[in-house]
């Protein structure tokens, strides 16, 4: 019988805050049950396993960045909307480095299909650089090109891995524009 109070949208959002307060490798359900004051076996009764309440994560935390991207590339095009999405996407990496880290786990691709929020992002993703004139199969890599280039910017900024003095705001708008030029000069076959 599950606990009263306790709910999955709970569990996972519970989940959710404690990998942004230590970090999503420290998200288990030992310390969900400790954060609630349940045994961990109440904790089952909304999540199958570790794994499970793991990818819930994701998809909740996945949801959460696309609506804030979709947001600030709303009305935009070309320069001004991929400025706007990697702005949004380095926010919400930086206010909630857990859940941002959770976003980067594999997901099984039968979740991915039945997930609202990641059909979401391929669609403001997508469309973001069609104003660019690409078409598959370059849409998909320049989709690998800004997650790579953004992860990586993110992962080392937050980390505290950029050591020299140029201010890093400075350094993320100069590989925006990089981006930019990268996506009006692509290659095409």
């Amino acid at each position: 019988m599950p606990r009263v109070g306790l709910t999955t949208d709970r569990v996972v959002a519970a989940a959710a805050d404690l990998a942004d307060e230590t970090g999503f490798e420290s998200v288990t359900v030992s310390a969900l049950a400790r954060h609630f004051g349940v045994k961990d076996a109440s904790l089952y009764t909304h999540v199958r396993n570790l794994q499970d309440l793991r990818v819930r994560v994701a998809l909740l935390a996945g949801g959460e960045l696309i609506e804030e991207i979709a947001g600030a590339v709303a009305g935009r095009a070309g320069k001004e909307a991929l400025a706007a999405f990697a702005g949004a996407y380095r926010a919400y990496a930086l206010r909630h480095p857990g859940r941002y880290a959770a976003t980067q786990i594999r997901v099984d691709q039968s979740l991915v299909a039945d997930s609202a929020a990641l059909r979401r992002t391929a669609e403001i993703t997508y469309g973001m650089l069609r104003s660019y004139g690409l078409t598959e199969p370059d849409l998909t890599d320049a989709v690998r090109l800004l997650r790579s280039t953004f992860h990586g910017y993110c992962a080392l900024e937050s980390s505290g891995a950029f050591g020299a003095p140029r201010d890093v705001r400075a350094s993320w708008d100069k590989a925006v524009d990089a981006l930019h030029v990268a996506l009006e000069n692509w290659p095409r076959a």
